[in-house]
């Protein structure tokens, strides 16, 4: 075919020749005989008439001019009337928080009692109990704290000799004083060295230097509280030890719960507040001068008041030490005997250090006999 063919109809020849399609090519049937004869059908089919696209795409431009911001082609000729904004909300005012006791107060308290009642019939019906009751006190703290450094940093301070010795030195220091204390105190400690031969030589120092550590801290420091029941108003003065210790703490804690917004050592115990420290001052010097001038023989209130200061500072710092242990250790309490309390060592660690002050200072002021 040349480029004139294709303004008219092909040739009959086209039909069979290579070019087109031969005459056998399509196949027979009613539909291509109709085809065949019927008269000439038109090839151009004639499109349906659709709305005028005009129209269409102003709509469109309407709604998207609506429905969108922007410039001239999208902007809605027709003025709409602004929406009204809906009321404002007033604000809801924050609600304080609630301060929540970190214990269980109807355990603590009942429990604390409980301990109360048995510490003060001992020690005001015969002493020996009393002495008995601060030995039992000491072996369990002192398996409270070899377990707990055991489990948590794998230290395995001998707990037989410890216990042992622990005993006697509170037995001791009844009897001979603090010479008596201090014998014991070196015995024990030797007996810690000793003891921890049995095994392998591996972490030896790091075992008997904490064998030696737990002697002093628990036993040796309880042995004070024994040597104040040693004068005639022995049970006189282990009460007002007792006493100023339960309350410069009930202080820090009623102080602290309600008013206390500055911590004291954050690090180390972050419920202690400086507010609370104040309260366990202000406590505790107020019932140590009461305490000295109607309990104690040949006591003054002004004794009192320094005594009532020294207590709360020294049971302050003897919380903060245990609880500098406790975070070492990874624990919240040294054990669960006590419901509501922890364990023995979570009640002796402001009675442990202060001891030691109160039994100086009353030897002070009123001599030890």
């Amino acid at each position: 075919m040349n480029d004139s063919s294709w303004g008219a109809p092909p040739s009959p020849e086209y039909w069979g020749t290579p070019e087109g399609p031969s005459q056998g090519a399509f196949p027979a049937g009613p539909a291509y005989d109709a085809y065949d004869a019927g008269p000439p059908v038109s090839r151009t089919q004639q499109m349906p008439v659709l709305p005028d696209a005009g129209s269409g795409a102003e709509d469109r431009e309407r709604d998207l001019g609506a429905a969108l911001p922007g410039g001239p082609d999208f902007r809605d000729e027709t003025p709409q009337e602004p929406m009204a904004s809906p009321p404002p909300v007033p604000p809801v005012p924050a609600q304080p928080e609630k301060k929540k006791a970190g214990r269980d107060l109807r355990a603590a308290i009942g429990v604390g009692v409980g301990l109360g009642v048995v510490i003060l019939a001992s020690l005001f019906i015969v002493k020996a109990v009393f002495v008995g009751v601060i030995a039992v006190a000491v072996v369990v703290g002192l398996w409270e704290l070899t377990s707990r450094l055991e489990e948590r940093k794998q230290i395995k301070a001998p707990l037989v000799p410890l216990a042992v010795g622990g005993a006697a030195m509170v037995v001791a220091g009844y009897v001979s004083g603090a010479e008596g204390a201090w014998v014991a105190m070196a015995l024990t400690s030797l007996s810690v060295l000793v003891w921890r031969m049995t095994e392998p030589p591996e972490n030896y120092l790091r075992d008997v230097t904490a064998g030696v550590f737990a002697a002093f801290y628990v036993p040796f420091l309880a042995t004070f509280v024994a040597m104040l029941l040693t004068a005639d108003d022995g049970p006189w003065r282990v009460f007002v030890f007792l006493l100023l210790t339960v309350v410069s703490d009930t202080g820090a804690y009623a102080v602290g719960w309600r008013f206390g917004k500055h911590k004291l050592a954050p690090r180390i115990s972050p419920g202690k507040t400086r507010e609370g420290l104040f309260g366990a001052v202000s406590f505790a010097m107020v019932a140590g001068a009461l305490c000295m001038q109607f309990l104690i023989d040949d006591g003054t209130w002004w004794q009192g008041l320094l005594l009532g200061l020294a207590v709360a500072c020294s049971a302050t710092l003897g919380d903060l030490g245990e609880s500098m242990i406790k975070r070492d250790l990874g624990i919240k309490d040294m054990g669960t005997l006590l419901p509501g309390h922890g364990g023995i060592m979570d009640r002796l660690d402001s009675l442990l250090p202060t001891a030691p002050v109160v039994w100086l200072l009353l030897a002070v002021f009123v001599g030890t006999a």
